[in-house]
């Protein structure tokens, strides 16, 4: 069974990690962003990598060793060295997962508005360019995979045996229910979504559904490093995309099994907008 909950990091205590534990918690996953000062005081947050090291060392205590730490490739003022600096911090805390996200702006967001008006405001004048980003993202993929971290979905890595189970769920289309204002389910054909209030959500006020795409597996289960194995009905219906896509490094086929190469995972967008389209 895995039971995680996530945290931020400079509000873990001995007491609480104890506590967690006692309730059955066995995964803690932390949004740590970055271990370089500058970084993280750009981004809004308050901890060091000092105290990441502690909180790290408190689960452990307490019997939780199944922890997750996320990082952001393409933060304001990260530079290559920074990047290296982050990753050597996770060799040395050696979680058994991590997450690498890159940046991702919302262009309703203030750093997105003032990027998209070439602005300064926000960091959005140290914010990397797309290039160094896909290339901190390349460079921790060989840094994770030499210390036995390995890619088994765009974003995440882990020790293998220790994937985290929920996030394989969403992933591989398998049905989950979700409790609270907001939270999402899915039961395998139908899409549900709670009210985003509470007071809407305590009232039992409606809430939203809708079918699942048929396509869904293609843009989902394609996020995974396993490939999918589509129906002999799919190869026909996106015998082109596919075609072009593989005659561009992008997809590879073996065995009846599709799947994304190293190449085809940075400009995964791309390839998924093909079959969100279809």
């Amino acid at each position: 069974m895995e039971a995680t909950i996530e945290a931020a990091p400079g509000t873990i205590t001995p007491e609480k990690a104890r506590a967690w534990e006692g309730m059955g918690i066995n995964r803690v996953s932390l949004g740590v962003q970055s271990f370089v000062e500058a970084e993280i005081r750009r981004s809004g947050r308050k901890h060091s990598a000092d105290v990441v090291a502690r909180e790290m060392e408190m689960l452990r205590e307490a019997g939780i060793t199944n922890c997750n730490l996320d990082l952001i490739a393409g933060l304001a003022c990260q530079t290559r060295a920074s990047w290296r600096e982050s990753l050597d911090w996770i060799e040395r805390l050696a979680p058994a997962h991590v997450s690498i996200y890159m940046l991702e702006v919302d262009e309703d967001s203030r750093l997105g508005k003032e990027m998209l008006l070439g602005g300064v405001r926000y960091g959005a004048a140290d914010t990397p360019s797309e290039d160094e980003v896909a290339e901190f993202y390349e460079t921790a993929v060989e840094r994770l995979e030499a210390i036995g971290i390995r890619r088994y979905e765009i974003s995440n890595f882990a020790v293998p045996g220790l994937e985290s189970r929920h996030n394989l769920k969403y992933w591989k289309l398998a049905p989950y229910v979700g409790f609270g204002a907001d939270a999402h389910s899915f039961d395998g054909r139908v899409r549900r979504q709670n009210p985003e209030s509470v007071a809407d959500y305590l009232a039992a006020d409606g809430g939203s559904s809708e079918p699942s795409d048929e396509n869904e597996r293609f843009f989902v289960g394609l996020r995974l490093m396993e490939g999918i194995r589509p129906a002999a009905d799919d190869w026909r219906r996106f015998e082109q995309p596919i075609r072009r896509f593989v005659d561009a490094g992008l997809l590879e086929t073996e065995d009846g099994v599709l799947r994304l190469t190293s190449r085809g995972v940075l400009l995964s967008n791309e390839v998924f907008q093909e079959f969100l389209a279809a």
